[in-house]
């Protein structure tokens, strides 16, 4: 099982335009083999930095998810609204 922290630095007057995005890319995810849960978070203490955590089955199905046409159409339009690249971390449980 593995953990994906996918980050992003986002100003507040993209905010909701970003949200949109999100649960356009959340809707198709849902549908996903070897997905099984996320999370939006907020960082407290430094304004403007998003982190959606993504739980799947294994590292194999988030490449296949990552890979996705669909998801990478909407990951491009979330990239050039933020100005640049979102981050992708990799973490399997020990």
């Amino acid at each position: 099982m593995i953990k994906v922290h996918i980050k992003r630095k986002v100003p507040p007057e993209k905010m909701e335009d970003l949200r949109v995005l999100i649960n356009e890319l959340r809707s198709l995810t849902m549908g996903q083999p070897g997905y099984i849960a996320g999370e939006t978070l907020q960082r407290v203490d430094q304004p403007g930095e998003s982190m959606v955590v993504s739980k799947w089955q294994s590292a194999d199905y988030w490449q296949q998810w990552l890979q996705n046409k669909a998801r990478s159409e909407i990951q491009a339009k979330i990239d050039q609204l933020l100005g640049e690249e979102t981050i992708y971390e990799i973490y399997e449980y020990d």
